[in-house]
């Protein structure tokens, strides 16, 4: 019986990990979709002409990596909910997942926030006049879904924290052949 309650209380301390994992995968997806749609959303037209994300390559990026970034989330999560054994290539995969998508969607942040510095700023080294001056509700707006984006960003570094976590710490780093009996492998040139 002794056995039993030890099972039942290790499910239950997993469940509970499992809600929070699957909650910070959720996360994500709900804030890439807000900025995906306020992206799309942000354009203006006035006497100077009109300006849309579509008209910015960066901000087209912003919105493609928010759209995977949240399909992404989605797919994990449901993953995560999966009551599977979590096998060394699923670890793997999840890991290294979730390091390519916290790479894709900081970039596409640290982009985005150089075009909307740009656009508030201007650079009159190479006679870039500021765009925010002719397009304020654009430049706001625009403001919105990069910031969003870096708090994905921080949600991405604490999922990529969580799976390597999980992975270095259940399995054994690979053995190595070494002749030497000290356990130090030494390159022989």
């Amino acid at each position: 019986m002794g056995d039993l309650a030890q099972k039942n209380v290790m499910e239950s301390e997993n469940n509970g990990s499992n809600i929070g994992e699957i909650m910070l995968r959720l996360l994500p997806m709900a804030l890439c979709v807000v900025a995906l749609v306020i992206m799309l959303k942000d354009s203006q037209t006035n006497d100077y002409g009109s300006l849309s994300y579509s008209d910015l390559g960066i901000f087209r990026y912003l919105v493609h990596a928010n759209g995977i970034c949240a399909a992404y989330s989605l797919l994990s999560a449901i993953v995560a909910a999966l009551p599977r054994p979590t096998t060394l290539p699923r670890a793997w995969t999840i890991f290294l997942l979730d390091q390519i998508l916290t790479y894709i969607i900081l970039a596409a942040g640290a982009a985005s926030t150089e075009v909307i510095y740009l656009a508030y700023k201007g650079d009159t080294d190479v006679t870039w006049s500021e765009t925010c001056g002719s397009f304020g509700v654009f430049c706001k707006k625009a403001t919105a879904p990069i910031s969003i984006t870096f708090i994905v960003s921080l949600c991405y570094v604490g999922l990529s924290l969580l799976s390597s976590y999980r992975l270095f710490s259940k399995y054994e780093a690979p053995i190595g052949q070494n002749n030497n009996k000290g356990g130090i492998e030494i390159a022989n040139y």
